[in-house]
């Protein structure tokens, strides 16, 4: 840990000058005023605003809530600040909202450059996700929402998983998977839910998965925004998020204002080797989950998890999965923002608590970002898969340091095709050296395809704008 307030100072929010909006609010008011006939029908130019009022909030309803706005939904049912940009495809029909969203990397990996141990491995894949999700409203009060996730990575990276140095969790072939991040389902989630306005400000709903995702953690690394730049699943992955692909999963919810508390019954056990088919679900663990948005920048959360013999490699092995974690998000023009996470996350089984720390910090400008992450995880020796090398099972503390830039070369139909690269610098604990080397370095370049930004409900300055209209 003492690499942390170091670290913590480079992945700080960077400061970042903005123009001034208030100079355009000016110049857009002045020039509506001018373009604004002097005799016009008032009922007709309210019903009009009243309709794009309307319209505006069926675009920008949340999955889970028709009072709340699109951008705060994370993955399964978790939140994100509001001011989450959103990168998607959305068409309409008569009665239904359709969302697209998703991410393909392709890529050269190599997780010890310079061959400092004989743990590391190099690659080429292409990690990748999909997502189609659906809303139609219910009468006055009721939202009906579907959610699905893909993943080609059984085919694109392999089932054996990619090369990522330090990373445990899931098996394959009889075996802990080790120094590799496991790919994911074909079938990542198929999920429905149903929400219910009781009051004013308040909504309880209920999402059933198979897959899907229970209340337990921050939202998954793909979907925070802080995140969405790097290939790579977090070394904590199982110690904070790891449950969003689960065969069986119900979540019931209640909100209150920006107060939400859910509980989840679920599938302990992680998902098999065969990542085609779907597993049997069992319902045998649980959840319970408390967020807080204090404002539009802000998403906390703290969950704790029951997980009952979630590695197949270790099927006795019950885990008490405790997690929380800070989300900040703030826009910084329409196309440029920061973003920044913080999460602790700790696994107790087996008499043990090993913890976790992640800071992840995203800048992105117009066309270039610039992201890091740090984190901090205590593995014994039986999870890296070394009981033999050391009989009384010591723990280790395990630092990593990631620092990547990209840019977007080119968008094409409302898609963004983005160059880029990365390193990673892992410090090793004394008696993994002879293994992994000192400080063994990791190098990716990749190009990444995905969805562009959506400008409207994205940005401050369009939410000033649409603001500034209606009080016209």
């Amino acid at each position: 840990m003492k690499y942390l307030p170091l670290i913590i100072i480079l992945l700080g929010p960077a400061a970042y000058a903005q123009t001034d909006h208030m100079q355009h609010i000016k110049k857009d008011s002045a020039a509506n005023k001018q373009t604004m006939p002097m005799h016009h029908d008032h009922a007709k130019m309210m019903a009009e605003m009243q309709h794009d009022t309307t319209k505006h909030e069926m675009m920008m309803s949340s999955q889970f809530s028709r009072d709340l706005p699109m951008n705060r939904d994370g993955s399964g049912t978790s939140w994100v600040p509001d001011e989450t940009p959103m990168y998607m495809y959305m068409v309409h029909s008569k009665n239904w909202m359709h969302m697209f969203h998703g991410s393909v990397f392709t890529r050269y990996n190599n997780q010890d450059v310079f061959n400092k141990g004989s743990r590391g491995g190099s690659k080429f894949d292409a990690p990748n996700w999909f997502m189609y999700m659906a809303q139609h409203k219910v009468g006055k009060n009721g939202l009906f929402s579907v959610n699905t996730m893909f993943s080609f990575d059984p085919f694109t990276v392999g089932l054996g998983g990619y090369p990522l140095l330090y990373q445990t969790g899931e098996s394959y072939k009889g075996a802990k998977l080790v120094d590799k991040q496991h790919p994911h389902d074909l079938f990542a989630e198929l999920s429905v839910a149903y929400t219910q306005r009781v009051a004013k400000n308040t909504d309880v709903y209920l999402s059933v998965g198979m897959p899907g995702e229970p209340a337990l953690g921050p939202p998954v690394f793909m979907h925070r925004a802080s995140a969405m730049n790097n290939p790579d699943a977090p070394l904590s992955h199982h110690y904070a998020d790891a449950t969003h692909i689960t065969f069986g999963t119900a979540t019931l919810g209640f909100r209150y204002k920006n107060v939400k508390l859910e509980g989840s019954v679920f599938t302990g056990r992680e998902p098999d080797e065969y990542r085609y088919d779907f597993d049997k679900p069992k319902f045998d663990s649980y959840s319970l989950r408390l967020s807080y948005n204090p404002s539009k920048e802000w998403a906390l959360q703290v969950s704790n998890g029951w997980l009952k013999s979630p590695e197949e490699a270790e099927p006795h092995d019950n885990v008490n999965r405790f997690t929380a974690s800070a989300i900040h998000t703030k826009m910084l023009g329409d196309d440029s923002y920061v973003a920044t996470t913080l999460v602790y996350g700790q696994n107790r089984h087996h008499g043990r608590t090993q913890p976790s720390v992640l800071l992840e910090n995203s800048l992105q400008l117009s066309k270039t970002a610039i992201y890091g992450r740090y984190e901090y995880v205590q593995k014994d020796a039986g999870e890296l898969d070394l009981e033999d090398m050391f009989a009384n099972d010591p723990n280790f503390n395990i630092n990593a340091v990631t620092l990547g830039v990209n840019r977007i070369l080119a968008t094409v139909k409302q898609t963004n095709l983005t160059m880029g690269l990365q390193s990673t610098l892992n410090v090793s604990p004394q008696a993994l050296k002879p293994l992994y080397g000192s400080s063994p370095v990791a190098f990716q370049v990749y190009l990444r395809i995905n969805p562009a930004l959506m400008k409207m409900g994205g940005s401050k300055k369009s939410h000033d704008h649409d603001h500034m209209n209606m009080d016209m």
